[in-house]
């Protein structure tokens, strides 16, 4: 039983550590994307990953406030996430986000806003009672149902069903 600790630990890291999400999948952060319909078919959560792809010779990606986003006006940005062209971002509030890139790009439909949730995790499914379950009458032992339980919930939540 030693072991088991380690592997549900394991298990709710992974679970934490989030999702790593290409922007723009397959175009990446580029010229002519519709980053709306993209961002649409998507669900984004607090611990995600965002990963902008892109030719640092021509593009940034830049955090802004909704009013920026909205004029795509690139001079007061929040942050510069743009470091060599593979950059990450990590969603940690539940919040919108807005990103544009500078140099008259965002005119070109290079600008993305998302909105972050809070993962909440799914109820975990019901303790049966030790007098009509099936699994005490077969003299199964009660922490190992704790334990299957337990990584049923873990495995639950780490893909959002």
């Amino acid at each position: 039983m030693g072991w088991l600790p380690v592997v549900l630990a394991a298990a709710m890291l992974t679970c934490a550590v989030g999702e790593l999400i290409k922007v723009g999948g397959r175009a990446g952060w580029a010229e002519n994307v519709n980053y709306t319909e993209w961002a649409a078919a998507r669900h984004f959560y607090v611990g995600d990953w965002l990963y902008f792809v892109f030719d640092k010779r021509y593009y940034t990606v830049l955090e802004v406030k909704r009013s920026n986003y909205e004029q795509c006006n690139d001079s007061e940005f929040i942050k510069n996430i743009s470091r060599g062209g593979r950059d990450v971002f990590n969603l940690t509030e539940a919040r919108a986000y807005y990103f544009l890139t500078s140099g008259g790009y965002c005119y070109h439909g290079m600008k993305l806003a998302i909105h972050v949730q809070e993962l909440v995790p799914p109820s975990p499914p019901p303790h049966p009672s030790p007098s009509t379950s099936a699994a005490s009458s077969a003299g199964i032992n009660h922490k190992y149902q704790i334990v299957f339980f337990s990584f049923l919930f873990v495995v639950i939540a780490c893909y959002r069903l």
